[in-house]
C-alpha cells in the first residue's frame, strides 16, 4: 500500500495533528509536557533532578581526577589565587582554569552563606558538573527542535538525561560535563546556521543570536578544556563542506566579529598564566596532556572498537532504539538534518577511536547527535523490524545485571545486604522488564519512557544506596572521620603509602605524602601529629621510630579497597605518644 501522507525529515519538524495514544499513563504524561515548551522544560529538569541527585551528596570523593580538581579548586580559595592552578606544591596545568573557577564559586557564595566547612563538603565541587549536564539535557531539547518535533525532542533530551555515562559525570566535580554543555550549545546553534541555509533562507539581516552562542561556547569550551571542542566543529564543518561542495553558509557565523568575541573571552587568563608561569602551561597541556593522549597514557591504551562496545553500556536506556535506528539512518544520511547530525558524530568519533588513550567519558560530546537522530528514526516510525529488534531485551539485561553486580559487590565488601536498594531494584527490573515485553515499531516511545524510569530507579539503588555503602571503598573518608574526632586542636598529618588525592582534600592541604622513614620523623616533630602509614610502608616507619627513640601508639587502623591501584589496603592511624 502506497503511503499518501507525507513523512517528517531531519530538519523539517512539524508536530503531529493526531497523536496515537496507546494508553499508556507514561505516555498521557508526555502528551501534557510537550504541549507547550514551559511544561517540556519543567519537566526535564524534574527528571534530571530525579536522574542525578541520588548519591550527589553522600559519595565521598572519588580518586583519582574528581579528587585532584576539588583540592586544586580548593587551594585556590585557601591562598586567594584564582590565576595558578596547583595541587599542593605541583602544578597543575593539564586543563585551563574555567571549572576552577566555576567551583571556586560554589564554595565561596556557599561559605558566605554561612554552610559550615563548606571547603570540604566535596558536593560543592560537583554542583557545576550538576548544572552542566541538567544545562546539556535542556540544550539537547533546544537542538533537537530544529529537526523533529517538540514531542522528539523531549525524548531526545530524556535519553541523554537518563544515559549512564552522563549520570557518572554529573556526579564528578571535574570539567567532562560542564564541556558537553558548551558542545551541545555550540552544535545547536549552528545546526541552526546550517538548516537555514538549507531552506534557502536568506533574511536581510541575519539574526546575531546564533553567533552569538555558537563563539560564546567555543569560549567556554576552551576554558574547560582546551582546544578540544573546536574539534568538534571543525570536523563538522569540514564534513559539510566536502558533502555540500561549499561553506558559504559560515558567513552567517559573523566570523570576524566571532573570534575577536572568542579572544576576548579567553585571552586574559592565558596571558595572565603565561605572566605567572612562562610556557610551562602551554607545555604541560598541549605537550604533556594532550598530544600524549595520542600514546597510551597513563595505561589507558586501548585498540579500536573499544567505545563502540562501552556504548552499549554507557548509552543504556537508548542504545537498543540507537541500534535499531542505523539502517533508517543511513537511508536518510543525505538528507540536510542527518547529514548535520552524522557530520557532528561519525568523523569525531573515528578520531576518538584511532586515538590509543581511551577513556569512556571522551565520547560524551557526541551522544546528544546520536539521541537526536534516535528519535528522528522513531517518529517516522522506520525502526529496524529485522533481528535488531531483538536488543530491545538489553533494556532488562543492563538493570538486572547491574543490580546482581551491585548487591554482591557490597555483600562482599561490607557483609552486608543493603536491603534498603532491593525495592528500587525491583522497580528497575519490572520497569526494565516492561521495556522489552512492550515494544514494537508503533510502541517504541512507550519502551523508551518505561525504560527511563527503570534508568531512575537504578540510579537510586546504585547511587543513593549501594555504592554510598560501600565504606571499604573510601578510605580517606574513614580517616578523615578518624582525625575529627581527635581531642587536640588543629592536628597535623602525614601519610606514608597511601598517597591518594582524596585523602589530601579530605585531611587538608598541609598533609604531607612522604615514606614510612618521613612519617616517623614528622611524628617526632611535635604533638598533635598523626601519621597515616599504610601497611607495606610499615616496615620502614617502624625502623626509623626505633632510631630515633620516638614513643608512639596506634590510634586506629583503617582497612580498605583502593580504587585507583585496584588493590586492598591497611592503614595504621599512629600518633605520638601523650597525643589524644
Amino acid at each position: 500500500m502506497v503511503e499518501t501522507y507525507p513523512r517528517p525529515r531531519f530538519g523539517e519538524p512539524r508536530e503531529p495533528k493526531n497523536r496515537v495514544n496507546p494508553g499508556s499513563g507514561l505516555v498521557t504524561v508526555l502528551d501534557v509536557v510537550s504541549g507547550s515548551h514551559v511544561r517540556a522544560i519543567a519537566f526535564l529538569m524534574v527528571c534530571s533532578l530525579l536522574l542525578f541527585l541520588p548519591g550527589f551528596f553522600n559519595i565521598p570523593p572519588i580518586d583519582r581526577d574528581e579528587a585532584r580538581f576539588a583540592q586544586a579548586t580548593k587551594q585556590m580559595v585557601e591562598t586567594g589565587d584564582f590565576v595558578d592552578i596547583r595541587f599542593q606544591d605541583e602544578v597543575r596545568y593539564k586543563k585551563p582554569v574555567g571549572v576552577y573557577w566555576l567551583q571556586a564559586a560554589v564554595v565561596e557564595t556557599a561559605s558566605a552563606l554561612g554552610l559550615p566547612r563548606a571547603q570540604a563538603r566535596v558536593w560543592l565541587y560537583r554542583v557545576p558538573s550538576l548544572i552542566g549536564a541538567i544545562g546539556a539535557v535542556l540544550l539537547t531539547y533546544w537542538t533537537a527542535l530544529a529537526f523533529v518535533t517538540r514531542r522528539g525532542a523531549i525524548l531526545a533530551a530524556l535519553i541523554l538525561g537518563s544515559s549512564v555515562l552522563l549520570g557518572v559525570e554529573a556526579r564528578l566535580a571535574k570539567t567532562d560535563a560542564m564541556l558537553l554543555f558548551t558542545v551541545v550549545a555550540a552544535m545547536g546553534a549552528l545546526a541552526r546556521v546550517y538548516l537555514s541555509w538549507q531552506r534557502g533562507e536568506d533574511p536581510v539581516h541575519p539574526p546575531w543570536t546564533w553567533p552569538v552562542i555558537f563563539w560564546t561556547a567555543l569560549a567556554g569550551g576552551i576554558l574547560l578544556k582546551g582546544p578540544l571542542i573546536l574539534m568538534f566543529a571543525a570536523l563538522t564543518i569540514g564534513t559539510l563542506a566536502i558533502f555540500d561542495r561549499t561553506a558559504t553558509w559560515l558567513w552567517r557565523l559573523r566570523p570576524v566579529w566571532g573570534l575577536m568575541w572568542l579572544l576576548v573571552l579567553v585571552l586574559p587568563w592565558f596571558v595572565a598564566i603565561f605572566w605567572r608561569a612562562g610556557d610551562t602551561f602551554f607545555a604541560d597541556s598541549i605537550g604533556g596532556d594532550m598530544i600524549s593522549k595520542l600514546a597510551a597514557q597513563e595505561t589507558h591504551g586501548a585498540p579500536p572498537g573499544l567505545y563502540l562496545l562501552l556504548f552499549w553500556v554507557t548509552f543504556w536506556p537508548g542504545a537498543p532504539l540507537a541500534g535499531m535506528a542505523v539502517p533508517s539512518v543511513w537511508r536518510a544520511r543525505r538528507e540536510p538534518g542527518a547529514q548535520y547530525l552524522l557530520a557532528w558524530l561519525v568523523p569525531s568519533w573515528i578520531v576518538f577511536e584511532l586515538v590509543l588513550t581511551k577513556l569512556p567519558h571522551y565520547v560524551l560530546p557526541l551522544y546528544p547527535a546520536i539521541a537526536i537522530l534516535t528519535v528522528g528514526a522513531l517518529e517516522r516510525r522506520i525502526l529496524s523490524r529485522s533481528w535488531l529488534k531483538r536488543g530491545a531485551a538489553w533494556w532488562f539485561v543492563i538493570p538486572a545485571a547491574a543490580s546482581i553486580i551491585a548487591v554482591v559487590g557490597a555483600i562482599t565488601l561490607t557483609r552486608q545486604p543493603v536491603f534498603l536498594a532491593w525495592p528500587f531494584v525491583a522497580a528497575a527490573l519490572i520497569f526494565g522488564l516492561f521495556a522489552w515485553w512492550l515494544y514494537d515499531d508503533n510502541r517504541a516511545e512507550r519502551s523508551l519512557l518505561n525504560a527511563v524510569l527503570a534508568a531512575m530507579f537504578l540510579a537510586v539503588a546504585i547511587y543513593g544506596v549501594v555504592v554510598p555503602a560501600l565504606v571499604p571503598l573510601f578510605p580517606s573518608a574513614e580517616i578523615a572521620r578518624a582525625l575529627r574526632n581527635v581531642v587536640c586542636v588543629g592536628p597535623k598529618a602525614a601519610a606514608a603509602g597511601f598517597h591518594e588525592p582524596s585523602l589530601v582534600f579530605m585531611t587538608g592541604t598541609s598533609t604531607l605524602l612522604t615514606d614510612g622513614s618521613g612519617a616517623a620523623d614528622f611524628l617526632g616533630q611535635g604533638s598533635c601529629r598523626f601519621a597515616l602509614v599504610e601497611q607495606r610502608s610499615e616496615r620502614g616507619f617502624v625502623q626509623r621510630a626505633e632510631a630515633i627513640g620516638l614513643r608512639y601508639n596506634v590510634a586506629n587502623r583503617i582497612d580498605g579497597y583502593n580504587i585507583s591501584q585496584g588493590r586492598a589496603v591497611s592503614i595504621a592511624i599512629y600518633r605520638s605518644e601523650g597525643t589524644e
